[in-house]
């Protein structure tokens, strides 16, 4: 088999696991779809896809990131949680990987929830700081997947382009 095909597969199969990765926080989502898209455009020797156009890629992956990693932090802040409700949130998240679909919506939720009601021993304020922290990994998901999807339109316009 050609070797270049073998490059070419990983280019494809990193960009695929990338968008895997929008939904399996296992896998670096963004930043495995731009090391697939820059190994398919150095495949190409730069030809069709340009540094300008990486500079934007890799902002677009920076702030997905960010994005991910704060949203549901700055949910529950904003529901005036406590810091052991963000440790909770922050635990929940990292077990409900373990747990599929289900844990990975609730877990956040759940980790939450617990860690404010052990802190204030309030359930209406550990329900509200659940649900806020819930939102905002909702939207940092949302903006993952946006992210993703704005990097493939951006890629494949200069490529084809």
């Amino acid at each position: 088999m050609d070797l270049g095909i073998l490059w070419w597969l990983l280019a494809f199969l990193l960009v695929i696991g990338g968008l895997a990765g929008t939904l399996l926080p296992i896998l670096p989502s963004t930043p495995m779809i731009l090391a697939g898209m820059l190994l398919a455009a150095g495949l190409d020797d730069f030809q069709r896809v340009g540094w300008m156009t990486f500079a934007l890629l890799v902002a677009l992956v920076v702030f997905s990131q960010l994005m991910d990693v704060v949203a549901g932090a700055l949910g529950a802040k904003k529901a005036g949680a406590s810091s052991l409700a963000i440790w909770g949130a922050l635990v929940g998240s990292v077990l409900g990987i373990f747990a599929g679909l289900p844990g990975l919506l609730l877990g956040p939720f759940v980790g939450a929830a617990v860690g404010e009601y052990l802190a204030r021993q309030d359930a209406m304020q550990a329900g509200k700081v659940g649900v806020a922290t819930l939102l905002g990994f909702v939207i940092g998901a949302v903006a993952k997947v946006a992210s993703a999807l704005a990097m493939l339109g951006i890629f494949a316009f200069a490529w084809f382009l």
